[in-house]
């Protein structure tokens, strides 16, 4: 009984009378733009519209349903069918795709459910194909995780069977189309106008900063936001798995991406392969999206190689444990003494900056420290700001290596 009831939750919408209509309509679009593969948008939306009037003229259908269906035929043949409404409300943060039956969307930091659906498993599989085939992804059986990403910049992760047992997962991680600055992180209460100043100064002077925090703490908007802080003369080199970054004012910007190996031949690409080549393209400083393996080893060679004032993101529980994690990630890839990764670490990273999130969806910055050096075997890390237990973030330490910063004051008050 339990067999057939799990059966049923996973056979395909079966069509009513409006959804055998909506079904044919789709079939002749869809032969239209096999036809004509260069129709436009608004060719295409012409056709539509006059489909739509022939069909529904007799069926006493309102303006506002047969609006409706204009759009669910336009997103299923030319955008992500059901999941367009979601990607184009802006409000929404998150879209997870549990299946092709079960859709939820973050919005204002709380978790909905989407009443719609897709109409199989089949057709769902098809909008994951086409998300992997615009950004030059393979995601099949052999393959079966993928990360991939939207026009719009949106990050996708995408999961299929033989892991994902009930069907195609797919996780979208939107970001604000117009980019989010320092002033609008400090209206949000993220941190204080004394914490905005203090970093965005310091990154000018070209002290190096790792951020770190849990998942969706919001480290890359952070990151965005911190380089508008950087000066727009030097030249920026960006290396992202997924191109994600929305550095402002900074015309001489290299924005490089990872690639992994497809089926046409295509050799990885990887995050390490990107670091290495970007030494030789002359960088003043060097961005990582994300550090998440083996390659912290070749980021924390740049930071001590020159490239002061580089900027970078990893997963980590709390500041301390940012240094644990760079030397674990630095390890995977490197047979260095652990002692010798930790002064590479004092030696290169002059900042640490720690994100946190609460329930209700709110992201803070939670602590600033100030790597000082080595204390015996352990890197020395002083605390300048701290969240205390009323929730607000509070000046406790002052800076202790002051020679960049009073340098970068010298030259901007001499012109």
């Amino acid at each position: 009984m339990k067999k057939r009831r799990a059966e049923k939750m996973t056979e395909p919408v079966q069509p009513t009378g409006g959804e055998a209509m909506f079904e044919k309509l789709r079939e002749r679009l869809q032969e239209m733009i096999e036809e004509n593969l260069e129709l436009s948008d608004e060719e295409l939306t012409e056709e539509l519209d006059r489909l739509v009037l022939e069909n529904c003229r007799n069926r006493g259908m309102s303006i506002r349903e047969k609006e409706e269906l204009r759009k669910r035929l336009f997103y299923s043949v030319q955008r992500l069918d059901v999941l367009q409404e979601l990607i184009e409300n802006p409000g929404i943060t998150e879209i997870m795709v549990n299946g092709s039956r079960d859709i939820f969307y973050e919005e204002e930091g709380k978790i909905h459910r989407w009443e719609k659906c897709f109409r199989s498993r089949e057709r769902l599989e098809d909008v994951v194909q086409e998300i992997a085939g615009r950004c030059n992804r393979v995601v099949n059986e052999q393959r079966p995780i993928a990360d991939a990403r939207l026009e719009d910049g949106s990050r996708v992760n995408i999961v299929l069977k033989p892991v994902a047992l009930d069907g195609p997962i797919v996780t979208i991680r939107r970001f604000p189309k117009e980019a989010i600055t320092m002033e609008d992180l400090v209206e949000r209460n993220t941190l204080t106008q004394e914490a905005a100043d203090f970093l965005c100064e310091l990154v000018a002077a070209r002290y190096s900063v790792m951020i770190g925090g849990g998942t969706s703490t919001g480290k890359t908007t952070f990151l965005n936001a911190l380089s508008s802080s950087v000066p727009p003369q030097e030249r920026i080199i960006t290396i992202e798995d997924n191109a994600e970054l929305q550095l402002q004012n900074l015309p001489n910007l290299v924005r490089l991406e990872a690639k992994s190996a497809n089926m046409d031949g295509m050799h990885e690409i990887t995050i390490r392969d990107l670091i290495k080549t970007s030494l030789r393209m002359r960088p003043d400083r060097i961005v990582v999206g994300e550090v998440r393996g083996a390659e912290a080893g070749d980021f924390l060679t740049c930071l001590n190689t020159g490239h002061d004032g580089s900027l970078g993101t990893a997963h980590a529980n709390s500041i301390r444990d940012m240094i644990s994690r760079l030397e674990m990630m630095t390890l995977a890839g490197m047979q260095l003494p652990v002692p010798v990764i930790r002064r590479q670490i004092a030696a290169g990273i002059d900042l640490l900056v720690h994100l946190g999130r609460d329930a209700g969806g709110w992201r803070y910055v939670e602590e600033i420290g100030e790597i000082t050096g080595m204390r015996g075997q352990e890197v020395d890390i002083r605390t300048i700001f701290r969240r205390n237990r009323e929730g607000k973030l509070e000046k406790v330490g002052e800076l202790l290596h002051t020679d960049k910063i009073m340098e970068y004051r010298r030259r901007r008050e001499g012109g």
